[in-house]
């Protein structure tokens, strides 16, 4: 932990940690300074200059200064406020003055900083130069003619996103007068002259960005230059009502606003028009950020429907049911089998119910202990095994690049199908291609790397000194020889042996610990020691990141005995990713069946009756986009969401009070979510959902962790038979797909398919045939040139091709692959 300092900025002292910016200073303290180009949590590009500071009666940029103990800043004088306004008119120079159509008008910060710095009058002209507009995918739309250059887009999709997708290229624009040079303030004429210069480009050098689509670059952008294709002329901004909600899609529960106004004249109903976030303090996926109009519309009470809705449940033996639900509602399905025996089959969410329950019977814990925010905030070595990093959860691996970028860090990346995206987060990363099935081996191989020898039981001790043994290699060194040579003075023609020292290569033999552990898993047990050894230099702070295959396991009690291991030996921080949506609360709610029988009631789900907010069921429900509650996100919080679009059929409540279990209000359930499972009695109004100008996160409130008692963390050795050898096939989802409300969205088009390497599709062709024991499927091929190796990824989040029963209880599946002909 940094030691606390005390600063004074204009006048007003300011308590902060060592290492702290002073502009991140100054925001926390409610002291505004101005700052176009700065990211709170990327690194400074220094872009804009504005932040202009004097620290102790020295220039400085307060985005980039750290502040030290008894510091003195001065945020304004009339010398800096000139340099400011310098600035400010420079950005404004032949700035297309198309304010009343512009999409960012009303909240565009360059009208805001010319207003604020009285810019009022221009000094400077310069002829302008041609810069179109550009579609750069299927969602991000530019307009080089309002781009500004402050490069927030190029940081952050470096430095959160990891894309690293687009950067700053040649514009082709007019030299400046030389005169102005000796007339302007230093930094305005650098800034100009950068100006002139540059303009936004995909880094690829093509006309369209090799991206995730998450349009975070939209999102951040402090102008009308980059902009969803969807929104553009769509709607002026001050237009729009902000409703405060969480995205429902992944476990991250991202808060979001949906900005909504109506349709048009002629048709009042309430539309979503755009996601909206805080950027400065958390980052959205394409999901989040494009998958909003999912909701079930003109939905009327069909009271036919619904008695019919009340018998089904009165029959029913099953209800089955996925995560994408509120907690409310996972209360309401509870009750239904406490006071109904009704089973409850949500096959994802069970999963991590029963890891959850064995990490606590090896722990003593009811959560993991940490969260992926400190891991993030914390940590300079990150771990990440049993997740996919680029597709299972967005926010995992913005942590895993973040810590990389931004903390200086090293991290380790365990899992079967290969990336080429992963690697191009740092310097300091290894990567492991284990094969399926052998993530026991990861976690001791772990333990082997990191634990403290004494915290572990004698066995698993013995056991990893059978992976180790003394071998030799030959390694090429260069060292300095010295040569003697006779030189003869070409004036005086005399001789003299001049030495000197030459590099010369030789080759020795050296002695090296080799570990099988690293050459199971894949890796180079030759040279990892070395390479490990340089990944740790001054590394202080680790984490593991573990993900759903460990829960969709054979052997995850094993697994998570070993994770409980690795928390208690290796002083390392631990978070889980829940799988999708709310499946922690979910898991936390419900008692949860391992398989389905008898008469079932689908929620969202296939079943003899099919309650769906998707509008393609017996019964319509409100999508979660139509509805007020909590979720219980990956960062172990419950927090709030509201209704954005109107709803006028029933909702589950409504069939609870038919049954004569219902409440008032489904937002009544709130305050009785479990408190024996680490909820709070707090009703849903009483909810905060905000964030304070210094970072700090006020959504909900965060799970109560439980006492507990400690139980055998004494892991078995790994079970060979489980490891996966053949065709195999993957159940996970692509980039931005994750249910069926995502498939629904017209944002995202990422399809239900067969994906494989670029070398791998090649070899299937268009369409194939997948086997497996539980039954075949027939899908398209989509080439995804980011994967490496042989693995195949087969989606599912269609729910109505019951991808789980394919699977069973793994991720993984031996599978022959036939071609369509």
């Amino acid at each position: 932990m940094s030691n606390e300092i005390t600063i004074t900025i204009d006048g007003i002292e300011c308590k902060a940690q060592e290492g702290e910016t002073i502009l991140n200073v100054a925001r926390a303290n409610d002291i505004f300074i101005p700052a176009i180009c700065y990211l709170t949590r990327c690194s400074p590009t220094l872009a804009c200059r504005i932040c202009l500071v004097e620290a102790d009666e020295k220039r400085v940029y307060a985005c980039n200064a750290k502040g030290k103990d008894g510091m003195n800043i001065v945020t304004r004088n009339e010398a800096i406020l000139e340099e400011r306004r310098a600035i400010m008119e420079v950005y404004d120079v032949n700035h297309p003055l198309q304010c009343g159509v512009c999409d960012q008008s009303g909240e565009c910060e360059l009208q805001n900083y010319t207003l604020e710095l009285g810019v009022d009058s221009q000094h400077y002209a310069i002829p302008d130069t041609k810069r179109g507009t550009a579609n750069w995918s299927s969602v991000l739309h530019y307009d080089a003619g309002l781009c500004i250059v402050c490069e927030r887009c190029v940081t952050v999709c470096k430095d959160m996103i990891g894309d690293a997708a687009i950067k700053t290229g040649p514009r082709g624009g007019e030299a400046l007068d030389k005169a102005y040079k000796a007339e302007m303030p230093k930094d305005a004429y650098s800034m100009w002259n950068k100006l002139q210069k540059s303009v936004i480009v995909p880094s690829n050098g093509t006309e369209h960005t090799h991206c995730s689509d998450c349009g975070e670059c939209t999102a951040v952008c402090p102008v009308g230059a980059l902009t969803e294709r969807d929104f553009v002329y769509s709607s002026n901004a001050w237009e729009l009502q902000q409703v405060p909600a969480t995205c429902a899609h992944c476990s991250s529960g991202c808060h979001i606003y949906y900005e909504t106004k109506h349709h048009s004249i002629d048709n009042p109903e309430e539309k979503i028009y755009r996601v909206k976030s805080e950027w400065n303090y958390q980052t959205l996926c394409g999901a989040g950020r494009f998958a909003y109009d999912y909701e079930n519309r003109n939905v009327s009470r069909d009271e036919v429907a619904f008695k019919k809705a009340l018998d089904a449940l009165n029959k029913a033996d099953t209800i089955r049911f996925n995560s994408v639900i509120t907690n409310e509602e996972a209360l309401m399905l509870q009750t239904l089998k406490e006071k109904k025996g009704i089973k409850l089959y949500n096959p994802e969410a069970r999963a991590l119910q029963a890891f959850l329950g064995y990490y606590r019977e090896a722990s003593g814990k009811s959560l993991y202990p940490d969260t992926f925010k400190s891991i993030m905030r914390e940590s300079d070595f990150v771990i990440a095994v049993g997740s996919k990093l680029r597709n299972d959860n967005p926010n995992v691996r913005y942590v895993f690049n973040n810590v990389q970028k931004m903390n200086k860090g090293a991290g380790l990346y365990f899992h079967p199908v290969g990336d080429t995206l992963v690697p191009t987060f740092g310097k300091n990363i290894a990567l492991f291609e284990h094969k399926p099935g052998q993530e026991e081996w990861a976690l001791y191989l772990l333990l082997d790397l990191f634990a403290d020898r004494e915290k572990l039981p004698k066995h698993v001790i013995d056991y990893l000194e059978t992976f180790h043994e003394t071998r030799t290699k030959t390694i090429t060194e260069t060292v300095m020889e010295t040569v003697t040579s006779t030189v003869k003075d070409p004036e005086t023609g005399e001789e003299k042996e001049v030495s000197k020292k030459v590099p010369k290569k030789i080759e020795k033999e050296v002695e090296y610990d080799y570990n099988g552990l690293v050459d199971t898993l894949g890796g180079d047990a030759e040279n990892f020691g070395e390479v490990f050894g340089k990944m740790m230099n001054k590394k202080e702070a680790f984490a593991l990141m573990i993900g759903e295959d460990l829960y969709f396991h054979s052997r995850a009690k094993n697994l998570a005995r070993l994770t409980a291991l690795i928390e208690e030996s290796c002083e390392m921080k631990l978070a889980m990713v829940p799988p999708k949506s709310n499946s922690l609360g979910v898991a936390l709610i419900c008692d949860l069946e391992d398989a389905e029988e008898g008469y079932t009631v689908g929620y969202n789900e296939p079943g003899d009756f099919v309650l769906s907010a998707l509008g393609e069921g017996d019964l319509d429900m409100p999508a979660l986009n139509q509805q007020e509650g909590t979720l219980t996100n990956m960062h172990k919080q419950v927090v709030p969401t509201n209704a954005a679009l109107p709803y006028g059929g029933y909702e589950l409540n409504d069939l609870m009070n038919g049954l004569g279990l219902g409440k008032r209000l489904t937002v009544s359930w709130t305050a009785a979510l479990p408190a024996d499972k680490g909820f709070q009695a707090t009703a849903f109004d009483d909810l905060p959902n905000t964030y304070t100008n210094d970072g700090q996160e006020h959504r909900g409130y965060a799970l109560e962790e439980l006492p507990g008692t400690v139980g055998d963390v004494a892991a078995d050795v790994p079970d060979e038979s489980v490891v996966l050898e053949g065709e195999i096939a993957y159940r996970c989802n692509p980039q931005r797909q994750f249910n069926d409300f995502t498939d629904k969205a017209h944002q995202i088009f990422e399809t239900f398919a067969l994906r494989a390497s670029p070398e791998k599709a090649e070899a299937l062709g268009e369409r194939v045939v997948v086997e497996f024991e539980q039954g075949v499927l027939e899908l398209d091929v989509v080439a995804d040139d980011r994967m490496r190796g042989d693995i195949v990824e087969i989606p599912d989040f269609k729910s109505d091709r019951n991808i789980h029963a394919l699977f069973g209880a793994n991720r993984y599946a031996t599978v022959t692959i036939r071609k369509v002909k």
